[in-house]
């Protein structure tokens, strides 16, 4: 463990890379202490969804990419129309695990959250004037034909190219955070645009 960078600059990845099982000296519990990982974090471990879920996520996939006002009450009754016998709760987790949330009008949209760093939007009625003046960033829900993955991208906005894109199993930050560190490691842009996403609001990323 000596000569590892800044512990606020490993992803939580790489911190459970470090931890040595047989450590003569220093504990488990130590180690994780000294990288600042809970010990929660070393020891979990993702669960894989079951078969039924996956064919219940995809279903929903398909149907929601036709009907984007579809929320977990309309997703429901249409998944028991279609002979999947499902109740709401199963179908919130799902929606929720897939990103997925209804587009309608809501209320209080201009209500932050006090907790998290809110950066101004820059890009309105600008013009994009050449590479490296813009570039954003964002998540999407890839479905597989035994799976999911989450996928990130960093994208040029003048020039349309895709810098460095991530894949992950989860919504955990890390992802985002090697795809933004694998494209400023090939240039720096004038703005830097996301949306106000968890992924984005965290200290971690914001440094």
């Amino acid at each position: 463990m000596i000569g590892l960078k800044k512990n606020g600059a490993l992803s939580l990845k790489e911190k459970r890379m470090y931890i040595e099982q047989s450590h003569e000296i220093l504990s488990i519990a130590k180690q994780t202490e000294l990288l600042g990982l809970n010990r929660s974090s070393y020891y979990f471990k993702p669960v894989k969804e079951s078969v039924q879920n996956l064919l219940l996520m995809n279903l929903i996939d398909e149907e929601f990419t036709a009907h984007l006002f579809y929320g977990s009450r309309k997703m429901t009754a249409w998944l028991n129309s279609q002979g999947q016998i499902v109740n709401r709760k199963r179908i919130q987790r799902l929606m929720r695990l897939m990103g997925l949330e209804a587009i309608y009008p809501k209320q209080n949209l201009s209500k932050s959250n006090k907790e998290h760093f809110k950066c101004p939007y820059l890009l309105r009625n600008m013009k994009i004037l050449h590479p490296n003046h813009v570039w954003s960033t964002d998540i999407t829900y890839v479905r597989l034909s035994k799976g999911f993955v989450y996928l990130t991208s960093v994208i040029d906005w003048h020039s349309r190219y895709v810098l460095p894109w991530k894949l992950s199993n989860s919504l955990e930050n890390s992802f985002c955070i090697d795809a933004l560190e694998e494209a400023l490691a090939i240039g720096i842009p004038e703005i830097f645009n996301t949306d106000q996403g968890v992924q984005y609001t965290s200290e971690r990323f914001i440094n």
